[in-house]
């Protein structure tokens, strides 16, 4: 240790500075709300010993005694809250000692040998971090139970280790995705970091910072009548200047904080960290494209699928087998996954695969009829064949609003079905029939162009489709506590590309993307329906005000359920519902809604697989990068979606009715919808 200690004590020494003028901004503003009171004391003191007589020195008594006990009834109330007020904690999975006894024993080690305080329990997030976070308060329950066993070092200083350390928290598809030596070369910066928590002074500015924040949130809800708003607004009021004033100090004071922490884990595998790093990247790049592409549509039917961390693993493994500079990827399967550290790892990953449904769909916690858990071989007929069926069945609802035919004069019988030649021919554009345009940008420019002459675009009119549209960040948007040393070590973001993103992707489960509006603002209808065809805005519009509709009874049901009990356990351990506000899900929504071209693409493509399904032999297929597909044969068809979005475009039907006739797709036969 004596090659890094310098670096450890310059960062703890800087953390620790910062510290003291976080508490000096704290002891200021008790000197201040103490002022009053001091004066009324001396103007008292004065008048009791016959040196400060007359009238004036009376109402000047009596003013500053009343204001002194306002300024400390009013000191008083912004303490209560402050103290009594909840500190957001991050929703997790609890994992049990007895649960996890081999991740314990490594972490207990990692913790002996950086010489810190071990943290007083684990737990799971469904995210792509780790970190540590406080869950002293009282308000988070009792500390668990410490024995002769607990993670604490039962030699020299870390005698004083208690059950006050930070709870550590790390990202599942870490466990399933590293071995264990890089989880454990990931988790040295932070299980370092406990050892900065611990110093007192540091330990009290951040109760001091969570306490503001916290009752920052606990007075931004309106109160029930005037006094009780004036109140919320004047306690929150004082709460964010204390906050502003504490900002700086406690940023550099976490600062040095990872910068110790990181200083003294050099000690710990460091060749082994670098690799660990950029499975770091490689990890989150595959749990959020498995979110994006295939969790969300399994979400939206109803399923939430109960091994997403195992499909963690077959995305990556499915990209080192397709792009070759991922070669390497696959050797590593070899050696023994950290997940058997866990006792029992199915289990964890139901439990954490709920969590994520509701923190990223705002699923309900438990399962129930409409909300059902799905395994990854059954998700091609219970996800895939089942959206695609119930989007087409939606457009042949709108199309009936429409008045379109069911089929055309003079078909032969039994035609008159929900068939994809009725999208189709009602689709296809004649010469008189112009498409909708989109928005000329020389028109925003110009402030005098003539209103009206320009339809406005958004970002979504281009010729995206939903299997085009860029994965999201879950990761930016997840709760973590400051003091999170890796983050200065952590990666960001990293792209995964493979050979087959190059062209067209496969088409996307309708119901993919979000639902968007019902379309009811001009400017807006415009937007999302720039760049299709008069016939083809009619029918996105159609189905938008459907979709919102059927969203809309889907919350007033959702929100008709009692909410669980705090304490409620789910799957093999408790997730944390007793610590969280868990009444405005979902927490972290994963994509922007959908233009309403989007949702005519989507339903269209739908109706070509489901046609393909029941007159070409096509099946439902899962694709671990992109989720929902159309197998032809066992193979993959990725040509569909420029043909679809032709005709959405411009109403030319032929190179789609091509592309059905090389596969043998018969569009003018009914096919089956839910």
């Amino acid at each position: 240790m004596t090659g890094i200690g310098g670096g450890v004590e310059l960062g703890a020494q800087a953390a620790r500075s910062r510290a003291l003028a976080v508490l000096r901004v704290r002891s200021r503003a008790l000197a201040v709300a103490l002022l009053p009171a001091a004066v009324a004391v001396i103007l008292l003191a004065g008048g009791s010993t016959g040196h400060l007589v007359g009238g004036g020195w009376d109402a000047a008594r009596w003013a500053v005694s009343v204001l002194a006990l306002l300024v400390l009834a009013a000191t008083a109330a912004v303490a209560l809250v402050v103290a009594r007020a909840r500190p957001a904690v991050t929703p997790t999975v609890a994992v049990a000692e007895e649960s996890a006894p081999d991740l314990y024993r490594m972490v207990r080690d990692l913790a002996d040998r950086l010489d810190v305080p071990a943290p007083s329990a684990i737990a799971l997030t469904p995210d792509c971090d780790s970190w540590l976070e406080d869950r002293t308060h009282p308000a988070h329950g009792p500390p668990p139970a410490r024995d002769h066993d607990d993670l604490s070092d039962p030699v020299g200083p870390a005698r004083r280790r208690s059950a006050a350390a930070p709870v550590l928290v790390i990202g599942s598809p870490f466990l399933w995705w590293m071995r264990v030596g890089e989880l454990r070369a990931v988790l040295a910066p932070v299980v370092a970091g406990t050892g900065p928590a611990a110093h007192p002074d540091i330990a009290a500015a951040r109760r001091f910072i969570r306490g503001l924040d916290a009752a920052v949130a606990a007075t931004s809800t309106d109160g029930r009548g005037p006094l009780a708003r004036a109140a919320r607004g004047g306690i929150g009021g004082v709460s964010r200047l204390l906050l502003r004033g504490c900002r700086v100090h406690a940023a550099e004071m976490e600062r040095g904080v990872a910068a110790a922490a990181a200083e003294r884990a050099q000690a710990v595998d460091y060749g082994l960290r670098i690799v660990a790093q950029e499975q770091v990247g490689l990890a989150y790049a595959g749990w959020d494209r498995l979110l994006t592409r295939v969790a969300l549509p399994a979400w939206r039917m109803g399923r939430w699928p109960s091994r997403l961390d195992v499909g963690v693993v077959a995305a990556l493994t499915e990209l080192s087998r397709r792009d070759r500079l991922a070669e390497g990827f696959a050797s590593r399967l070899g050696e023994r996954p950290a997940c058997d550290l866990l006792e029992e790892p199915g289990l964890m990953d139901e439990a954490v695969s709920l969590l994520a449904a509701r923190l990223f769909h705002g699923g309900p916690a438990e399962t129930g009829p409409d909300w059902a858990p799905v395994g990854w071989e059954e998700y091609p007929e219970e996800v895939v064949d089942r959206a695609w069926r119930t989007d087409a069945a939606r457009l042949h609802r709108v199309l009936d609003t429409l008045g379109v035919r069911r089929a055309a004069e003079g078909a032969a019988p039994g035609t008159d079905g929900p068939t994809l030649s009725r999208v189709l021919d009602h689709l296809t554009t004649t010469p008189a029939e112009a498409p909708v345009p989109a928005r000329d940008p020389a028109a925003d420019a110009d402030p005098d162009a003539t209103p009206g002459t320009a339809h406005h675009a958004t970002p979504g009119t281009g010729t995206a489709t939903p299997d085009d549209q860029a994965t999201s960040d879950p990761q930016a948007a997840t709760a973590s506590d400051p003091s999170d040393p890796q983050a200065a070590t952590t990666p960001g973001p990293q792209p995964l590309t493979t050979p087959d993103d190059q062209a067209t992707t496969a088409p996307a489960a309708p119901g993919s993307a979000d639902h968007s509006d019902d379309g009811n603002g001009t400017e807006d209808d415009d937007d999302d329906l720039a760049g299709t065809t008069p016939r083809g805005a009619a029918l996105a519009a159609g189905l938008s005000a459907q979709l919102a509709r059927e969203e809309a009874r889907t919350q007033a049901l959702a929100s008709g359920t009692a909410p669980p009990p705090p304490g409620t356990t789910t799957g093999p351990a408790a997730t944390g519902t007793a610590l969280w506000d868990d009444r405005a899900l979902p927490l972290l929504p994963l994509q922007p809604p959908r233009t309403g071209r989007e949702i005519l693409t989507a339903h269209i493509t739908a109706m070509v697989c489901c046609a393909a399904m029941d007159t070409a032999g096509a099946t439902p297929g899962l694709d671990w990068l992109d989720g929902p597909t159309l197998l032809v044969d066992g193979a993959r068809r990725a040509d569909l979606a420029p043909h679809v979005r032709s005709l959405v475009e411009t109403g030319d039907p032929a190179p789609l009715r091509a592309w059905l006739s090389d596969l043998g797709v018969r569009p003018e036969k009914p096919v089956r919808l839910v």
